[in-house]
């Protein structure tokens, strides 16, 4: 009977939702889209604002104004551009005046993936070019997240650091200052460097598990990047997954090298971190 009773009590809420977003205002459908999208588990992290608006702690910064985009359903506005008509600038944001956005949750959605998917594109094509100009296409991959929050840069552990070790290893500190000097490109995002091993259990006295390890080696890299290239260590966060998100087939070696890998991931600003 409470599961039922819990039940009828969410229908009911969710009805009452939609009654009220029935007539809609520019600052109501906000504040539902972006509850609807972090109800979906798809955002995580905590919240920002970029200029005015509502600030949404639970994972998902405000889209402003969405009526000044253009989106496949015929809505007319205008594109974020800087100086250079294509680079985006996320500090370039002008405030306009509200209007109603004429439109559903699905819509916003789609809005918002566009968005995120166009400036996740540009993103990653000035990551590719930085990465030819240094000459890092031996030592890194790059992807982008299939939801467009974030694009990665990908270094195999052995290239900066011995086995069961996780200090930076000499040869490693030219490398990794280069891609600092990438990162620091991307200067007011959020980045997060992501420490993997493989699954062979750890004989070190020095880490209690993969778990130590991988968190150990991600730490040391960011504060090696934020030490040796200056970045605001308020932008990069560090964490380690240990044997727990393999790449490869941890039963032959090639896989397990593979796994043994750092992963820096630069978010862009409507991913919510």
């Amino acid at each position: 009977m409470n599961t039922f009773a819990d039940l009828m009590n969410l229908l009911l809420c969710f009805f009452v939702m939609l009654f009220a977003a029935s007539e809609v205002d520019a600052n109501k459908f906000q504040e539902i889209a972006i509850s609807m999208s972090n109800s979906i588990g798809i955002f995580d992290g905590g919240g920002k604002a970029f200029g005015e608006g509502p600030l949404i702690s639970s994972g998902m910064s405000q889209l402003n104004n969405l009526d000044q985009y253009t989106t496949n359903m015929g809505k007319q506005g205008h594109e974020i551009k800087t100086e250079d008509e294509g680079e985006y600038d996320p500090t370039s944001q002008e405030n306009t005046e509200d209007s109603d956005f004429q439109g559903s949750l699905g819509e916003a959605y789609e809005l918002m993936q566009e968005k995120m998917e166009e400036i996740s594109g540009e993103m990653y094509g000035t990551l590719e070019t930085l990465t030819d100009d240094y000459n890092l296409g031996d030592y890194v991959e790059l992807s982008i997240d299939p939801e467009f929050r974030y694009i990665q840069l990908s270094m195999k552990g052995s290239i900066l650091f011995k086995s069961g070790k996780a200090d930076i290893i000499t040869e490693a500190r030219p490398i990794l200052s280069k891609i600092g000097d990438i990162l620091n490109e991307f200067e007011g995002y959020t980045i997060e460097l992501i420490g993997h091993t493989d699954n062979v259990p750890m004989t070190s006295p020095t880490f209690k598990d993969n778990n130590w390890l991988s968190s150990a080696r991600a730490l040391n890299a960011a504060e090696f990047l934020i030490e040796n290239n200056k970045l605001n260590p308020q932008n990069v966060k560090y964490s380690g997954r240990g044997e727990y998100e393999p790449i490869a087939d941890n039963d032959t070696s090639i896989g397990r090298s593979k796994n043994r890998r750092i992963e820096i991931r630069i978010f862009n600003e409507y991913s919510g971190r």
